[in-house]
Parts: structure tokens; sequence; C-alpha cells
């Protein structure tokens, strides 16, 4: 799997990269900038993008407007958000794109390589992981379209943990239910989004989307 980080702090950088290593990934480029970020995407076409929000030279907003600019350039490229904050507007129109895996991590909440690894490829492979504050913010000042307000409260809460990349078996011990019912509120959330059979995995990231982008 082939990685690019956009991260201007060196020492993180560094780790990043020696811990993908480590689980057999490839960094083939490590930038600080937007600019440098878009080349490197252009000129390495990465199985996944790994960025922060702030980069140089103003520290604001930087890393995710090029991460947009890279999707529009390469459609459906994974992009894995790794950051201090949480910037809704850009996120919420990250996640708009409707294609290709999707994550958005804080930093000081990765606690484990193991499982930060496991959400890069969940993310390359075209899944979701998303960190809970991150749910909880996007969600805070928007009331919802028909379709996810329609959810039931045990829906949207298996919805919000599928939003995490969890499986149904790890849905169903976090809210101490069987994973047939688990399996049972994805039917349903699938039928009430009207997302039409298919690839369970695609229609779980589509469903995702629809509830963050609301």
């Amino acid at each position: 799997m082939r990685v690019v980080i956009a991260e201007d702090l060196v020492l993180l950088r560094d780790g990043l990269t020696w811990m993908l290593q480590a689980h057999g990934m490839t960094v083939v480029r490590g930038v600080e900038t937007g600019p440098e970020l878009l080349a490197a995407v252009a000129e390495e076409q990465p199985d996944v993008l790994i960025v922060d929000v702030r980069l140089p030279p103003t520290f604001t907003d930087e890393g995710l407007r090029a991460a947009l600019e890279a999707r529009r350039t390469s459609p459906g490229l994974p992009v894995l958000v790794l950051s201090q904050y949480v910037e809704q507007l850009y996120a919420r129109e990250l996640l708009a794109g409707g294609s290709g895996g999707i994550g958005y991590l804080l930093k000081d909440r990765v606690l484990d390589s193991t499982e930060f690894v496991e959400a890069v490829r969940r993310v390359a492979g075209g899944g979701t992981a998303m960190d809970p504050e991150v749910i909880a913010r996007l969600l805070t000042h928007n009331s919802g379209n028909g379709a996810v307000a329609s959810l039931s409260p045990r829906e949207r809460e298996v919805l919000s943990l599928m939003a995490e990349g969890r499986s149904n078996a790890a849905v169903a011990q976090q809210l101490v239910i069987t994973e047939r019912a688990v399996a049972k509120h994805t039917a349903s959330i699938f039928t009430r989004l009207g997302l039409q059979p298919s690839d369970d995995d695609n229609r779980r990231v589509l469903a995702v989307l629809a509830y963050l982008n609301r």
C-alpha cells in the first residue's frame, strides 16, 4: 500500500512513516505544505493520503483544502485526516464527495498503533474511520434530513458506531446486543436511507456519509 503523509511536524511525520512501514506499507512521500501535498498525489498516485488540517504557512485549514483539491483531481482518493482540531465546514465538504474512503481522527485520541494502522487500511479500502468526537461535532448543529431523522434511537447508535469503522461484531459488543440484532438494524438503516441492495461494505459507507453529511 502506497501512502502520502502531509504533516509539518517532522518528528510526527517520521514516527508515522516508521509505524506504517513496520506494518508493511510504503510511505512514498512525506510533505509539509498544501502545494507539496498536491504535487505528491499527482506524481505518486498513492493508495491513501494522510493529512493534517493545519499546514504552513498560515496553519489554519491548508491541509483540508489541499485534500479537497486532491480529491477533485483524483476522484475517490482515500483520505484520512489526522488532526488536533475538528474543522466542521471542510470536514463536511470532504464527506460530501460520496465516494472513496474517508477518515477523521484526532491526534490526542489515537493511542494504539495497531488501531491506527487498521484505520488507514480501512480508509484505503474505501471504508470509514471517524473519531466519536468528530461525529458528535459534525452532528451538533444539524437537525438532519428526513431519511436520517426517521431512524430510531437504536439505529442511530448503530450507524454512529458504523461511522467509527466498527464491524457488526464490534457494534454488538459495544451495545451489548446480538450480531443478529445489529444485522437487522443495519438492514433497516439501508432501507430507510433508500440504499439499494449492493455490496454491503459500500452501503455501509454510503449510510455513514448520509448520516454525517446531513
